[in-house]
């Protein structure tokens, strides 16, 4: 199903200001890695957001998903502050690792082996 106008504008506002908190939390930069939100869905009654989060660098990305899960209540009462006026009830989080950028890191990885192969094939 389709994302309604209303949860397209929830969740832009969502990834808007939880970004926000994170850099102010200093969350953005661990280490030698950066975290960003990606994107962040939200279900048809506002009530959950799935907030997906990129991770450039990190190198224990399950240990870092669960610190931040750890102090989602304090993420979420940062959030509530800020949106209040925007929203009849605050959406409870639940954070997930985004891999996207490794999904087409390994496409790009086969793709260029496939074209390594026909060029193999052609010149042989």
């Amino acid at each position: 199903m389709e994302e309604s106008k209303r949860q397209k504008q929830v969740g832009r506002m969502l990834e808007e200001e939880l970004n926000a908190i994170f850099r102010k939390k200093g969350w953005n930069i661990m280490g030698k890695g950066m975290i960003s939100i990606s994107r962040v869905k939200v279900t048809p009654d506002l009530a959950e957001a799935k907030v997906y989060l990129s991770m450039f660098q990190i190198d224990d990305k399950d240990a870092m998903l669960a610190t931040i899960e750890k102090n989602g209540w304090e993420v979420r009462n940062d959030l509530g502050k800020k949106i209040k006026n925007n929203v009849r009830k605050l959406p409870t989080l639940a954070f997930y690792d985004d891999d996207t950028l490794e999904y087409v890191s390994k496409i790009e990885k086969v793709l260029e082996r496939i074209k390594k192969k026909d060029e193999d094939n052609l010149n042989d």
